[in-house]
């Protein structure tokens, strides 16, 4: 770890970082770590590495912890054996994470999670027989006997985290979960005193934060995680969900937290592609009409909040009083603590991809960060200082490269870089001129500062020899040399409309109207939603557009703040083209492919899977199926881009390991398949704290 930062004068973000009297206890600033499940909670096995996780983060300076989802009993279960909190002994093995961050200045609370019909397992529970989408298993219908021993569990729960030492509980009342099931007629078709009118689907929400309060006391957090916009249809009403938080308030809540979106809701909410603070104006809402009641309780606004200056700015707007940051922290524990000394340049941030967090945990993997591969895996890849300096050369600074070579650096090393290129970045440098991944950018900015911070010896337009480096007298050479595009031999494709992807988003080559893309890889994805969105115009930077794109609305105008997509028409017509069988972009990202194959299908993008490559002309791009290949069909067509795949780039390899040089492959020199930056940054991390 870095030593601590220096406080700036005058202090930047006074709004972020101004503590919150809460009458009973103070929080140290207004960020708060919103929860995320790990599979740290999962297992008794991890419970060193959670403490460890948590405690770097309140080292870092965070005003107030919530912790990934903690069943109140096995029927709550997201998953069997799905961590739990149901016992003393539970609450003994806690104590190990609270006394961890306790023992760091922080303040940590534990997220009540009963997943209800979501449960990944046999044993769920809901208000209604009714199936979610999401979930093979049929839920149980609670009797009201039922439903009562589910309200004692949530408060068994929220007394025992008091025993273990937390600070305070997270109800979690949103996201499509248990308690949001009872809220809406679309879960919830009982006539019993749990369902029917409003005032009865909200009785269960009300009497956990009732009970939950009477059995804590007055002097601990309670936070109620409220759903704002439920983003489906038949969803919450806006005055149910002011009605609701009003009582919830009334009943105990110390804090209310911003929910968007069920689970199940066809828009997306936390990718990459959300334009950065999209909700706030939700939380603001709220926060008016609460204002306006004469109710002054602290409410958190969440989603997209990857940078201090959109926090501050969302804070300054009178929008929230705190702002929830979850996987933001997984990318820097120290966000806070670089704020606070004015170098929020050195931040690493957040870019929302999700393949290493929601994805993993989606897999039932540890969850980590594409950015920051140490996050959850803190007491595993440790970055100590070398025992001895010695010299290495990184060729190719893509992200394996500056992964490595940074991390190298940090340990004391000599570290000479090698790129070919004018600028840092590799692949980098395309995927950030895809519209949704302009905050791959932030990566490469992070990187460009952490390089100066390091001492790394960059050398830019530099294309290093074997005889080069073998001169340098190297201890080790380490190749991140990266990928090039594979030939996919298809007759014809010499003709000058034939175009790699390299030519369309590197340099910029004219695409015609009617384009074919040849592979639908997540590279085929990336090129097909760039050549139909008009340039200069991502809905991504534009929070109307992606709106009006994705179907969102006021929720006072429209129940469940879902509506229509009205998305702009398309740049170009384009088909995507695979040879598999079956759906195109199978292998795009577990938790973000639905939002890739949505978009293009709302631009009109033709997919077809299944397809043979015969050949190319001047007038398109000739297929077959299956084994009738003669029976050729024309795909009319301006431009042709190939997108099948890519080769490891390796030339140095051979002649460095003949001169008995020390050689390590890393990223795509190591393995081509995909671009995959998650895999790319773990290994040259990974490598560079092991030599």
């Amino acid at each position: 770890m870095s030593a601590p930062y220096p406080p700036p004068y005058p202090p930047p973000y006074p709004h972020l970082l101004a503590p919150l009297d809460l009458g009973f206890t103070t929080l140290a600033n207004r960020v708060l770590m919103g929860s995320m499940h790990t599979g740290l909670e999962d297992g008794r096995k991890h419970f060193a590495a959670m403490a460890a996780f948590y405690a770097e983060r309140a080292r870092g300076g965070v005003g107030l912890i919530v912790t990934g989802g903690f069943a109140p009993n096995i029927e709550g279960w997201a998953k069997p054996f799905a961590g739990t909190l149901a016992t003393h002994a539970a609450a003994r093995r806690h104590r190990q994470v609270t006394d961890a961050v306790h023992a760091e200045g922080g303040k940590i609370a534990l997220q009540i999670l009963h997943t209800g019909r979501y449960g990944y397992q046999p044993l769920c529970v809901a208000p209604s027989r009714l199936k979610s989408p999401i979930s093979p298993f049929t839920p149980r219908e609670l009797t009201a006997r039922g439903i009562e021993r589910q309200i004692r569990a949530f408060v068994r729960c929220a007394a025992l985290a008091r025993e273990a030492g937390y600070d305070g509980v997270e109800v979690m009342g949103s996201e499509g979960y248990f308690i949001n099931q009872f809220l809406v007629t679309h879960t919830n078709q009982r006539t019993d005193a749990w369902g029917g009118p409003y005032e009865c689907r909200m009785r269960l929400a009300v009497e956990v934060v009732r009970r939950v309060r009477e059995a804590v006391g007055p002097d601990f957090i309670v936070v109620y995680r409220l759903s704002m916009l439920d983003l489906i249809p038949d969803g919450s009403s806006w005055a149910e969900a002011v009605q609701l938080a009003k009582a919830v308030v009334n009943a105990g809540a110390t804090i209310l937290n911003t929910g968007i979106g069920w689970h199940e809701a066809r828009v997306p909410t936390i990718a990459t592609s959300v334009p950065r603070g999209a909700f706030a104006w939700v939380t603001k809402k709220m926060r008016d009409e609460l204002r306006a009641a004469g109710i002054g309780v602290p409410l958190v606004t969440s989603n997209r909040i990857n940078t201090p200056d959109v926090g501050e700015r969302i804070l300054a707007d009178g929008c929230a009083d705190l702002v929830s940051l979850a996987r933001p922290l997984l990318a820097d524990a120290e966000f806070v603590a670089k704020a606070r000394a004015g170098r929020a340049d050195d931040i690493n941030t957040c870019i929302a991809c999700n393949q290493a967090c929601l994805d993993h945990t989606f897999r039932n993997q540890l969850a980590t960060c594409l950015v920051n591969p140490r996050a959850a895996q803190e007491t595993v890849l440790v970055v100590r200082p070398a025992a001895q300096r010695r010299r290495y050369a990184v060729v190719g600074a893509g992200p394996a490269g500056l992964a490595a070579a940074t991390t190298l650096a940090e340990r004391g090393h000599e570290v000479h870089l090698f790129e070919g290129a004018g600028e840092i970045g590799g692949q980098f440098n395309m995927a950030r001129r895809i519209p949704g991944k302009e905050e791959f950018a932030e990566t490469l900015r992070y990187f460009d500062r952490r390089l100066q911070a390091t001492g790394v010896q960059l050398r830019l337009n530099t294309r290093a020899t074997p005889e080069a480096l073998v001169a340098g007298g190297y201890d080790a050479v380490l190749l991140a040399t990266g990928v090039s595009p594979r030939d996919p031999q298809i007759p014809g494709e010499d003709l000058p409309h034939v175009l790699s992807y390299v030519d369309v988003l590197r340099h910029d080559a004219p695409v015609g109207e009617r384009v074919a893309i040849v592979g639908a890889g997540g590279i085929g994805f990336d090129v097909a939603e760039f050549l139909v969105t008009p340039a200069g115009h991502s809905p991504t930077l534009d929070l109307k557009a992606w709106m009006a794109e994705w179907g969102v609305a006021d929720p006072a105008q429209v129940r469940g703040g879902v509506v229509r997509p009205q998305p702009a028409p398309p740049a170009r017509r384009v088909t995507l083209l695979q040879r598999k069988s079956g759906k195109l972009g199978r292998g795009l990202g577990k938790t973000t492919g639905w939002i890739h194959r949505a978009a293009l299908q709302m631009k009109q993008v033709e997919m077809i899977g299944g397809v043979n490559y015969e050949r190319i002309t001047p007038e398109g791009l000739v297929v077959s199926y299956g084994d009738k290949r003669q029976d050729g069909q024309l795909i009319a067509c301006d431009t042709v881009v190939l997108c099948a795949g890519q080769e490891p780039l390796r030339e140095l390899q051979a002649p460095l390991a003949a001169a008995s040089v020390a050689v390590h492959l890393v990223g795509g020199a190591h393995e081509a398949a995909e671009l995959d930056a998650k895999r790319a940054i773990a290994q040259g991390t990974a490598l560079a704290a092991a030599l």
